[in-house]
């Protein structure tokens, strides 16, 4: 099947974590290919998800001042237009872009002006979700939330904490969610990714999140799985990312499966275009090979991820549309 004519819809992914080769060069004319091959790229086997968010900092650190955002934000929005996903939303954390003096409103404003300009360069429809991480400080957590109201009206439609959750407690956020709620902005959150079932858990119990980033080793636990099908729950699935994070040894033994035939709301993702060099569509073919996987079962994770989008109603019809007009043939 080529699943690279196909449109798709990408809820889970890192922009930070995405600079093509390309675009590294274009800010840092000194780096060789070889380098970025080593630095920006994780191996198939990280030791853990602490290994592989390691290889995030050499994203960010070329993503200090307004330029080198647009850049890096223009560089994915045309990744996307080549991977054929019509509707993404991108996260990132605007308090990892302030090293060199920008304050977190102005980091937000050159992404979301990127965003506006990549749109219409490459006619794809992105939004932004913005990040407070695991081992940020309450303040920070506030902070991030703030801005996510501040830019409400443009396209920051939502907020996530990533992160690495098995070295950080979830005490420092639950402030952060709860003012979320209060206002009513939509929000996602990466658990059951380093940690198990447990993890899943206390994140809906103490964040509420419509969506959950990975989720994968809920599917240890049955009465989890049920609990999220019950509950309408989506899962942003990314396969390849679990192998390298070592949540699962091997893609053959990857929960993603399990979690579609348990009837779980879930859509497929990439996480990162760079840390984990994979497309949409290499990703579609990874399942189909497996999993044995086919076109209807894309559908239904694109229309899922529709469903469970941070758009307006409008947006949602007009993808709707597209997507069963394709999948439909």
């Amino acid at each position: 099947m080529d699943y690279q004519s196909l449109p798709k819809i990408e809820l889970h992914l890192h922009l930070d974590c995405s600079l093509s080769y390309k675009v590294v060069k274009q800010i840092n004319p000194a780096i060789s290919y070889e380098e970025y091959q080593a630095s920006f790229v994780a191996p198939p086997k990280c030791t853990d998800l602490a290994d592989y968010i390691s290889r995030a900092v050499k994203g960010f650190e070329l993503m200090q001042t307004k330029e080198q955002l647009r850049l890096v934000t223009l560089d994915l929005c045309e990744q996307l237009k080549m991977d054929n996903v019509i509707y993404a939303e991108i996260r990132f954390a605007p308090l990892l872009h302030i090293a060199k003096g920008l304050t977190p409103a102005e980091v937000v404003n050159a992404v979301n002006e990127a965003v506006m300009e990549g749109m219409k360069q490459y006619d794809t429809e992105v939004r932004i979700i913005l990040c407070t991480l695991r081992h940020f400080t309450e303040e920070q957590s506030i902070e991030t939330i703030h801005l996510v109201e501040q830019f409400r009206g443009t396209h920051v439609v939502g907020f996530d904490i990533a992160g690495d959750e098995a070295g950080f407690p979830i005490k420092n956020h639950e402030k952060a969610f709860r003012y979320a709620h209060e206002k009513n902005i939509p929000c996602t959150a990466h658990a059951g990714e380093a940690k198990g079932p447990e993890s899943v858990k206390e994140t809906l119990q103490h964040f509420h999140p419509s969506r959950i980033g990975h989720g994968t080793r809920s599917a240890e636990d049955e009465r989890l799985l049920d609990l999220l099908r019950d509950r309408n729950i989506h899962l942003e699935v990314c396969p390849t990312s679990n192998i390298q994070t070592n949540v699962f040894d091997r893609i053959e033994n990857h929960a993603a499966d399990k979690i579609y035939r348990h009837g779980i709301s879930m859509s497929i993702n990439t996480d990162a275009r760079t840390i984990t060099p994979v497309t949409l569509a290499s990703e579609y073919a990874l399942l189909e090979r497996v999993f044995k996987w086919d076109k209807d079962h894309f559908l239904k994770c694109n229309l899922e991820a529709i469903e469970h989008s941070f758009t307006s109603a409008e947006v949602k019809k007009h993808l709707h549309r597209k997507i069963m007009a394709a999948y439909t043939l």
